[in-house]
């Protein structure tokens, strides 16, 4: 069963409330992961728990237990100077970029001139995800794994 400082495999397709595939498993190697290390969204993880080897599951994921709300103060105009040492900056770019609270993801979304609008939003902000899948294995994680927070 799975709970706290089990590892778990679950092979999975993830999709938008259009149907829009954003994410699966199919045709890889199951995603593995530290029940209860907080290594997937809240919502999923909270989702699993209770639940069997061998067991299918389909989960509807609200943005709060996921990647949270969209929040607009994350988008901002920036300098193009800001990306020095870049030679070629273009829509749909990411870079890493330090945020208040840590290390976070920006988007190039617009450039006019000088100017280039950046968005701090995880792609998936604001987005209700429907999982479905199997989960393939649950075992017990070792001590080197719940030290270390993540499957090895």
């Amino acid at each position: 069963m799975i709970e706290e400082n089990k590892v778990v495999r679950i092979d999975y397709t993830v999709k938008d409330q259009e149907g829009q595939l954003i994410d699966s498993s199919e045709g890889k190697e199951p995603l593995a992961y530290l029940h209860g290390a907080g290594n997937i969204i809240p919502g999923l993880e909270s989702a699993l728990a209770g639940r069997a080897e061998g067991e299918a599951f389909e989960v509807v994921i609200q943005p709060d237990d996921a990647y949270g709300q969209r929040n607009d103060a994350l988008i901002q105009v920036v300098e193009r100077g800001v990306f020095q040492g870049v030679d070629q900056i273009d829509v749909g770019m990411v870079f890493n970029a330090q945020g208040p609270e840590g290390n976070i993801q920006v988007t190039i979304i617009a450039i006019e001139g000088d100017e280039v609008t950046i968005d701090g939003n995880h792609p998936l902000a604001g987005v209700v995800l429907n999982f479905e899948g199997v989960i393939r294995e649950v075992r017990d994680a070792t001590e080197e794994e719940i030290a270390h927070g993540h499957v090895h």
